[in-house]
């Protein structure tokens, strides 16, 4: 059916209404906060995100993940898990829809006039298995190790969920791509930098969901728990995730020993976790849309999704402890890791883009042909409006990297030094059977965590010393000449382990 003059009155007046309204992104919200995260002012950057979290705001999925992440690094446990208590009751309605009506998330109405912005916010799917990862390494700092096996487990669950959706989401972009008859190649999005997509990096990741850190934390809980038949599938697909790395080989390789009576005394079993910096942020790039139509080509502008590889990453190559050196293993890269979901997402969001081009495009053709040069300008006005800044939401609060180091260690209080920069020391007290502690780390200041603390650490065995040699009686006088033995030096010998 064609759409007379009128028609495109209405929504030519709903676009410049709607083009009048900014929205401002999620970068500007929380950049303050993390600023002053960054300079030590961690009580004061938690208090601007709550500040943000009142209202119709209290239950904004993303608001309360970087809230629970800064009371986290604050060591606000319970606060923090209470903030990410309420993300996490948005998360499980997702997950619910996406097993039981997955068309209701695939709509794209509200994206394809208004942009991707427009759109409920339902958490990036890395963002989702961290989410629960977080919720477990709480619970530890809670000194809930039960809890935490519950969050680990619903960590895989979460996983097998998003996996099926994924699968069923692809094949309907593209199912949709071809009846529109719109490529979703990022190739063919002129002056879009693919390169920052295609990267070694990048290419080299599974899927943009699963990390490596969620799953060695799954074999750590696993094994603290004495459940060495769970733990070796959480090390083996962390090893997957991130071969080649020696840190996490042995998490594997040494889980017999660890969980069995040949496992070293007196000793702790101590997992460094230390994370850097922040997640990187999405930033705004306009691509011209050139769109047939009956009068030639139309020219529309999009703005797009960016991420840069960050090429000042902070890296943590080893930890001092005392006198020893321990190595560490680059075990997640949420700058790649977002990449890498972007990359996956871009397909979608070329559609959108594509599809709200045309209709913007006709209804700009239309005006200019059946309205006149006046309509023609505010339709070309309102075109140009309603097109916002690319969806720039994203958990800025996660690290950006984080590494993990693991030794058994002598109980007892050590200088630890995690930047290898002289003054940069810190007290740590090991004790217990199992020990973690958490590191955040930024360019001028550290956050050293709550250590977990789980078990006591099994005693030396004492070896039972020889008895005494029994005195002998005197001898009975004789009258020979006694006769004088010369004394055999011994040396007792003692193990330990």
């Amino acid at each position: 059916m064609r759409l007379s003059i009128f028609s495109y009155t209405p929504l030519v007046a709903a676009l410049v209404l709607t083009g009048c309204v900014t929205t401002p992104t999620h970068d500007s919200k929380v950049a303050a906060s993390l600023s002053v995260a960054k300079s030590g002012q961690i009580d004061e950057a938690i208090k601007q995100v709550e500040a943000q979290t009142q209202g119709a705001n209290q239950t904004d999925l993303l608001l309360n993940l970087e809230k629970g992440e800064l009371m986290r690094i604050g060591k606000r446990y319970k606060d923090s898990q209470d903030a990410f208590d309420v993300a996490d009751t948005k998360v499980k309605l997702w997950e619910e829809t996406a097993r039981t009506s997955p068309q209701k998330l695939m709509g794209q109405i509200g994206a394809t006039i208004m942009g991707d912005a427009s759109r409920d916010y339902e958490g990036q799917d890395y963002e989702k298995v961290m989410l629960t990862t977080r919720m477990a390494m709480n619970r530890l700092n809670l000194g809930d190790l039960d809890t935490a096996r519950v969050d680990i487990k619903r960590t895989h669950e979460r996983e097998a969920v998003i996996a099926e959706f994924r699968a069923k989401e692809t094949a309907e972009a593209e199912k949709e791509a071809k009846d529109k008859g719109v490529s979703s190649t990022g190739k063919e999005l002129n002056g879009y930098p693919v390169e920052t997509l295609n990267d070694p990096e990048v290419l080299k990741l599974k899927n943009g969901y699963q990390n490596a850190l969620s799953h060695y934390m799954a074999g750590f809980v696993y094994e603290a728990l004495n459940e060495p038949g769970l733990a070796a599938p959480g090390y083996r697909k962390a090893i997957e995730l991130r071969p080649d790395l020696p840190v996490l080989e042995d998490g594997l390789k040494g889980l017999d020993q660890r969980t069995s009576f040949r496992r070293k005394k007196g000793v702790t079993d101590v997992l460094f976790v230390i994370e850097t910096g922040n997640s990187p942020a999405r930033q705004s790039k306009k691509i011209a849309f050139p769109v047939p139509t009956g009068r030639g080509l139309v020219t529309v502008s999009f703005a797009f999704p960016v991420i840069y590889p960050d090429p000042n990453a902070p890296r943590v190559d080893t930890i001092r402890v005392g006198n020893q050196v321990l190595p560490t293993a680059l075990v997640t890269d949420f700058n790649v890791m977002a990449r890498k979901a972007l990359k996956d997402e871009l397909p979608g969001i070329q559609v959108r883009a594509a599809i709200r081009a045309v209709t913007k495009a006709v209804v700009q053709d239309q005006v200019n042909k059946r309205m006149g040069p006046l309509a023609g300008l505010a339709a070309n006005i309102a075109v140009a409006a309603t097109e916002s800044p690319a969806d720039d939401r994203m958990w800025r609060s996660l690290p950006e990297r984080v590494f993990v180091a693991r030794a058994f260690i002598a109980p007892g209080e050590y200088d630890v030094n995690f930047s290898n920069r002289p003054g940069d020391s810190v007290k740590l007290t090991v004790d217990g059977r199992y020990m973690v502690v958490p590191v955040r780390m930024y360019q001028d200041k550290m956050y050293l965590g709550d250590q977990a603390k789980f078990g006591a650490v099994t005693p030396v065995a004492q070896l039972q010393a020889d008895p005494e040699p029994k005195a002998e009686a005197p001898a009975k006088p004789t009258g020979k000449k006694p006769v004088v033995k010369k004394a055999v030096a011994t040396t007792t010998t003692s193990k330990s382990n």
